[in-house]
């Protein structure tokens, strides 16, 4: 790593011995700007923090005073120009055991312009000893000593040139009424964050240089059993400790590093020691307590009188939140394991408040609030327990034999492990120790007994491995218990698999390096069943937890004699095992793959790569064991594979298609003339592949160029080939993906009709290129067919708008005006009313003065209404003012039905879109005629008025140059009654004259009208002028592309087509399409003519 690369190169001694090391500083790193103003402004704030609190002011200046006092700190000297340099914002915290003491922290991590010295330096690694094993350690032996660095981080000097990074500023001489100064630290300090990776590698650099001066075993003492700035250690003879521990005292002496407050539990040992090295408190010791968070109430203690570990509970308040509740049960401090059984009690607790509870500091359930208070105030009784700090009254290292006994248990709750050293001396008496436990909650969503059962056999596995990579101990046995058969049935499987979960545990178990024998113990006889069930903390003593099973140390209450091999428990039930698989080998006469599999892969490149790998696995059969590509594996295929595996594939299915002309080749004789093949002079390529002959052999072209290798054009393959070469030329037309197949050393046999079948079912090429699909023109409704009375039938539409002006108060106002056009379906006459707004309610009116006008009608027809829409959102109306529903209520009253075209089908009304196109002409040509800037309301009436009268004054039918038949068949001919504006005969007429038979003048009109209206003008209706021929109908479940003219083709979404409307004749032209996008699907009516056909699985066969 970098940072112990910068500390072997630049850590060295100074003249004084002591050791000297830099700040590792990140490369590359931000240059630092100067922070000067934010020190100054912490001061100012800290300054008034201890005037208003003169006992932390007393020990602040205490410690200052200290620090100078030993040299700690310098006076900074002046800053040259441009030079780099930090200042150190400095705060007091005291340890809530220690109240009179402050410790003076310098804040690294202050940040001033987005930067603060912690970012620029390297943490480097943690390269601190394992609190476990250390106290796993501690208990060893019957000696037990115990000691402290002092002031472990002052004891290392900074290197000259970065100590400006360490500037601060603090009162000359210590007094607050004197005036500022800048100091600068010369050690290493409590704040920045490599400080611990700088101590603890220099205390053991210092432990390295002295080791010839003062032995292997005090160098290992410092290396292996301190803990930050704390030493534990047991030893066997109190003479061992005092050599071992005065040696380690000399050893760091000698590079000004302070070993002291020595403890133990033999007076002996503290006595061979100066006073002023030994702890004041002899009594009760608390462990690691400078290093404790602060947070921490319940800590292990050691009492050295009786040699036993005890508990004390502070009876803290905490709020009845989930903050609170994790704090109290995470600040039980029990890095062995002791109370596991209680603590999971706790943590279950807080599992199931947590569920009912959203914010950290939101008041937890009052139901639940007497089984938190009941647990915690239980927690009392755990100051009565004592533990043995030894494992055995005699020297674990100097035992007979020592084995180790790991138990694992699980419930519906907790998984339990608990480990056990069983030792028995030279005269033959055997003790059981604890060495660790540990507990943990079910996961959820709740797992079946068998998994929880097999997740606490790894977790006993893992706290093998951990007491025997820190224990220091070899152990002449590992024995694992559980009382579940159905877990040693997974572990001693030899014959069965097992799903991925239970594998991937069975699996870990096997590759431990900490292998041992794995034994059925009764539930009742295991004690990590109290771990997985918990136990209150005042009948925690009373169970076989602490002590281990009575069986481990009496071998007369050992359990009958347990089974040596266990076989799994019912597997053809048991979900956790996979079925078995019948594995049965095939026999190949031929030496070429069947060509039916080939169907199987829809590209070219897959079934290569898939050959080519088979024949990469069956070469791999006939190499050494020792190569990685042995027996099956997957590998990525070389190109000399590739080559192969095309060579199998064509082969194969030469075989098969032209095994005749094969035959005939190799036996020297002519194909049959009969043959696809016999205009092609096929000849047997060296791989013994049929190619093109021909007379151009001794050309300079490749093989592959004159000879291409022959394919069947039906065949399967002939279609992967031209798929894959279609996508090469990026879907270009057959002439580019004929040019391609051939390119490639290929001749298809009737490529142009396999090509072009192809590309025709190509979804990428309907994608970019289809057309739209259109039906054969449907038969006229019977509306428009019949002898009706004009507008019986009307087809309705809405045209514009147009600008119009209104004289107001202040001058003239502009606003729209939209037309709406009634076509009688029959007569062909047209009837046009102005509307002032796009609104259901202007349309009811205008519809209203038509209906008064020229009488109610049967059925309207319309194009579902878009020009309604598209006027709404012009308009910023709501959709909701556009829709039909006011309209539909009022036809119902006049018993009068509305039928509505798809949407997008204006071809479905072309016979009023005419109509409207010819008003459109008309009215341009009117407005043109006025020559006025502004179009009144007045004037736009009276203009649809006689729009109106020129297009019902049209022919309906082509006008006849016969003499004898002067009548032009128009609409204005039945609306009117009258045959024109000619002038009257010549003559004298009598007012009787006039009037005596004018009503069989009119029906004379009438019956004339719809005479030639059937032998003249239906039969112009009679032929189709496009779309003639009939089309398949599009089916439910065909994949479409729906027609958007509002962008480009190429995002033009993809739809299913939920439902048809066949017509009369049987004949799809309306459907319903399916749309989905972000997870949402919607629904559409659209004609077939909107949609171009990509995909129907009821009819591709590909």
């Amino acid at each position: 790593m970098k940072f112990l690369k910068i500390m072997e190169a630049e850590f060295h001694q100074d003249s004084s011995k002591s050791w000297v090391g830099p700040l590792p500083f990140r490369l590359p790193r931000q240059r630092l700007p100067n922070n000067k103003k934010q020190a100054q402004d912490r001061l100012n704030s800290l300054r008034c923090t201890l005037e208003k609190r003169p006992q932390m002011k007393a020990h602040f200046l205490e410690f200052m005073a200290n620090m100078f006092g030993k040299g700690h700190a310098e006076t900074a000297p002046p800053m040259k120009s441009g030079q780099e340099c930090w200042y150190l914002p400095l705060f007091g915290v005291y340890h809530p055991k220690k109240p009179d003491k402050i410790r003076v922290v310098f804040d690294s991590s202050a940040q001033f312009e987005g930067v603060s010295l912690n970012e620029v330096l390297l943490t480097g690694p943690d390269l601190n000893n394992g609190l476990v094993g250390l106290l796993m350690r501690f208990r060893k032996e019957q000696v037990a000593i115990t000691a402290d660095t002092e002031h472990m981080f002052h004891c290392f000097v900074v290197r000259e040139d970065h100590r400006d990074f360490l500037r601060f500023l603090w009162y000359r001489n210590n007094d607050p009424a004197s005036d500022i100064v800048e100091y600068r630290m010369r050690v290493h300090l409590f704040g920045n964050s490599p400080s611990p990776a700088v101590a603890i590698y220099g205390l053991r650099r210092a432990a390295k240089e002295a080791e010839t001066n003062y032995g292997s075993d005090a160098r290992s003492l410092v290396d292996r059993e301190f803990y930050i700035d704390d030493v534990l250690k047991s030893f066997n003879t109190e003479e061992e400790a005092i050599s071992v521990l005065g040696r380690a005292q000399k050893m760091l002496a000698a590079s000004n590093i302070k070993l002291h407050k020595v403890t133990s539990n033999r007076p002996r040992v503290i006595k061979a020691f100066p006073p002023e090295d030994c702890s004041k408190d002899v009594g009760n010791l608390d462990l690691f307590t400078d290093e404790l968070p602060t947070q921490r109430s319940l800590g292990l203690s050691w009492n050295m009188c009786t040699d036993a570990f005890t508990f004390q509970i502070a009876n803290d308040q905490k709020p009845f939140t989930r903050r609170g509740v994790l704090s109290a049960v995470n600040s039980l401090y029990d890095p062995l394991g002791f109370l596991a059984p209680v603590t999971v009690r706790g943590k279950l607790i807080l599992r199931k408040l947590t569920v009912q509870a959203d914010e950290w500091d939101a008041p937890l359930p009052k139901d639940m609030e007497l089984d938190w208070t009941t647990w915690k105030e239980s927690l009392q009784d755990l100051q009565e327990l004592h533990i043995p700090r030894p494992y055995a009254p005699f020297s674990t290292a100097g035992a007979k034999t020592r084995e180790l006994c790991v138990f694992g248990d699980a419930s519906v709750t907790a998984i339990a492990a608990v480990a056990y050293i069983k030792m028995t001396s030279h005269e033959g008496q055997t003790e059981v120790g604890f060495i660790f436990g540990k507990t943990k909650l079910a996961p959820q969503p709740g797992h079946t007994i068998a998994r929880l059962e097999l997740c606490a056999a790894v977790l006993a596995v893992e706290i093998a491995e951990l007491i025997v990579a820190e224990i220091d101990v070899a152990f002449d046995n590992i024995t694992y218990y559980t009382d579940s058969k159905v877990v040693l049935g997974y572990i001693h499987n030899q014959s069965r698999r097992f799903y991925v979960s239970v594998h991937n545990r069975v699996q870990r178990i096997h590759q431990s390096p900490c292998l041992g024998q794995w034994k059925y113990v009764r539930t009742d006889l295991n004690p990590a069943d109290i771990g997985s069930r918990s136990v209150s903390p005042a009948l925690l003593n009373s169970t076989t937890w602490l002590t281990g099973p009575a069986f481990l140390k009496d071998a007369l209450m050992h359990p009958p004699k347990l089974e040596e091999t266990y076989d799994l428990i019912n597997p053809v039930l048991d979900s956790e095992v996979r079925p078995e698989v019948t594995t049965s080998l095939t026999c190949v006469t031929r030496n070429v793959v069947h060509p039916q599999r080939f169907e199987r892969f829809s590209k070219y490149i897959t079934l290569v790569t898939a050959v080519a790998r088979l024949i990469h696995v069956a070469c791999s059969f006939s190499r050494s064991v020792n190569d990685k590509c042995h027996r099956w594996h997957i590998c990525h295929p070389t190109v000399e594979e590739l080559t192969k595996a095309k060579v199998c594939i064509v082969k194969s299915v030469q075989y098969e298609s032209y095994a005749e002309e094969l035959k005939c080749l190799r036996s020297g004789s002519n194909i049959s003339s009969s043959s696809s093949l016999w205009k092609l002079h096929p000849v047997v390529g060296e791989e013994g592949l049929l190619r093109i002959g021909g007379r151009i052999h001794h050309s300079s072209l490749s093989s592959d160029e004159a000879h291409p290798i022959i394919i069947p054009g039906r065949h399967h393959l002939a279609t992967l080939l031209i798929h894959h070469h279609h996508q090469a030329v990026k879907h270009q037309g057959r002439h580019f993906t004929e040019g391609a197949v051939r390119a490639a050393g290929f001749w298809l046999v009737g490529a142009k009709r396999s090509i072009s079948s192809v590309l025709f079912k190509c979804v990428t090429c309907q994608k970019l290129r289809g057309k739209t699909e259109h039906q054969q023109m449907s038969d006229l409704p019977a509306e428009r067919l019949q002898v009706a009375p004009p507008f019986t039938y009307v087809d309705v539409d809405v045209f514009g708008p147009w600008e119009a002006s209104r004289r107001t108060r202040g001058g003239h106002s502009n606003s729209k005006r939209w037309a709406v056009m009634f076509s009688c379906m029959c007569t062909r006459a047209v009837h046009i009313k102005v509307i002032e707004t796009m609104s259901a309610g202007s349309f009811i009116n205008a519809l209203r003065r038509f209906f008064a006008i020229r009488g109610p009608a049967k059925q309207i027809w319309s194009d579902c209404g878009t020009n309604f829409v598209g006027a709404s959102r012009e308009l910023q109306m709501k959709t909701t003012d556009s829709s039909g529903n006011n309209v539909e209520k009022y036809l119902s009253t006049q018993n009068c039905t509305w039928v509505f075209n798809p949407p997008h089908a204006s071809h479905m009304g072309g016979a009023w879109e005419r109509m409207i196109g010819i008003a459109r002409r008309i009215l341009d040509y009117l407005l043109l005629e006025q020559k006025k800037s502004s179009l009144t309301h007045e004037v736009l009436v009276t203009l649809m008025a006689e729009v109106t009268a020129v297009i019902n004054a049209r022919p309906l039918i082509p006008v006849s140059s016969d003499p004898e038949s002067p009548l032009i068949l128009t609409p204005a001919i039945l609306l009117t009654l009258k045959t024109g504006s000619t002038p009257p005969p010549p003559g004298n007429f009598e007012e009787a004259d006039l009037f005596k038979e004018q009503w069989k003048q009119v029906q004379s009109l009438a019956d004339t009208f719809w005479s030639r209206w059937r032998k003249e003008y239906l039969k112009t209706l009679q032929f189709r002028h496009k779309w003639q021929s009939k089309r398949p109908n599009l089916q439910e479940g065909d994949i479409v592309l729906l027609k958007d003219n509002q962008a480009q083709r190429n995002e033009w979404p993809m739809a299913t087509i939920s439902k048809t409307f066949p017509g009369r004749d049987g004949l799809v032209r309306k459907i319903e399409v399916e749309i989905s996008k972000d997870k949402t699907k919607r629904i559409f009516s659209r004609p077939v003519t909107e949609v171009v056909l990509l995909l129907s699985p009821k009819t591709d066969s590909c």
